[in-house]
């Protein structure tokens, strides 16, 4: 089993990617959006 340290290491990971994949689909939906905007001006 892991170590404190290595637990505290992997959820500090995990929290990040998780904060980026959600940031990462808002920009993509935006993105999508706009093309689809531009597209239908």
């Amino acid at each position: 089993m892991a170590d404190k340290s290595g637990m505290k290491a992997h959820v500090a990971t995990y929290a990040g990617v998780m904060n980026l994949l959600k940031w990462g689909s808002v920009g993509a939906i935006v993105i999508v959006a706009l093309v689809i905007w531009l597209i239908h001006r």
